[in-house]
């Protein structure tokens, strides 16, 4: 789910020339001590290959490898070699290694009370291919954010959609294990979008900045409705990050830093990010608290939306939709 620099242009109101993005921030508060270096992502990123390495170490296909024909993959890697490409086409582990290293299994997470699931799916990945487009998503979206809005704020956003993501998707997703950050990076998507619109006021070039971040996020949620892709944690995660947003990145109106000086003469912030801030924070504490309820009670969030099932697979004539 690699992404480009969706923003370009967006500078600020005070800028004649069509600066990016990630310069509107320095050129709006005028102060370098709000660009941050960016560490935090590159941990996440090592960790998840770290994750992935020691996933492959347990897994140990040529040892373990009964129950799927063909052989391993790579075999001279030894006991990091892949499962067959029958088995797990995007070279990785096997399942039973996945569920063993913490994948998010719904009778595990309900019926055995395995909660940590929810957080441990999110540093798993099927293969290196899905590792690969993970991390790359990850250090194109994630870094510029951290040197905007720092660590802790990125952190919370990034960790809090990728439980948010797991949440809807065990409410929906039964017979199948699921894995991956992609909940976590559409978290991400979501906070840039909702950054953009409780920020509005100081961009230009805003219109195109919106339309180019949302093509991109439908197109992203558009390849979620294929076969085997966990779309409900892509929308759960999304739907987190949106509201996490509207929380944690709203920026000071301008003109309000340049007080720093003075008597405050205005609010540090505008009255609708103090409504958006509510709202937000209300609906997040509200949503997260009912699905986990309804999780741990056992509920299927089939009952509750009929429909719901084509978020996640169109059935066409070229694939079939299992029950998932």
């Amino acid at each position: 789910m690699p992404v480009g620099d969706l923003e370009r242009g967006g500078g600020t109101k005070n800028r004649a020339d069509n600066s990016s993005y990630s310069a509107a921030a320095s050129s709006y508060v005028h102060d370098s001590d709000t660009q941050w270096t960016s560490w935090l992502v590159p941990i996440f990123v090592v960790a998840n290959i770290a994750v992935f390495i020691v996933a492959m170490y347990v897994n140990n296909c040529p040892k373990h490898n009964f129950g799927f024909p063909g052989d391993c993959v790579a075999k001279f890697l030894g006991r990091f070699s892949f499962q067959p490409l029958q088995e797990n086409p995007l070279f990785g582990p096997s399942s039973s290694t996945l569920t063993k290293m913490g994948a998010l299994k719904w009778d595990s997470v309900v019926q055995h009370h395995q909660g940590w699931r929810l957080v441990t799916c999110i540093w798993l990945h099927a293969g290196v291919i899905h590792l690969v487009a993970n991390m790359l998503s990850l250090v194109f979206i994630g870094i510029r954010l951290e040197q905007q809005f720092g660590f802790v704020k990125i952190g919370i956003i990034y960790l809090i959609s990728g439980f948010g993501g797991s949440v809807v998707s065990s409410l929906f997703i039964r017979n199948n294990i699921s894995v991956g950050a992609s909940g976590a990076l559409f978290g991400l998507l979501g906070a840039m979008l909702s950054e953009l619109i409780t920020n509005w006021t100081i961009y230009t070039n805003k219109a195109a900045a919106l339309l180019t971040l949302l093509v991109i996020i439908v197109i992203n949620l558009a390849i979620g409705i294929l076969p085997h892709v966990d779309n409900f944690a892509h929308i759960g995660g999304f739907l987190t990050g949106f509201l996490l947003g509207f929380i944690l990145l709203p920026r000071p109106q301008f003109g309000w830093l340049e007080q720093r000086h003075a008597p405050r003469l205005k609010s540090k912030y505008k009255a609708y990010q103090y409504v958006l801030w509510i709202v937000s924070l209300v609906l997040l504490v509200v949503g997260l608290s009912i699905a986990l309820v309804m999780l741990f009670r056992g509920e299927n969030g089939y009952d509750h939306c009929h429909w719901c099932h084509y978020l996640t697979c169109v059935p066409t004539s070229k694939w079939k939709c299992d029950d998932t």
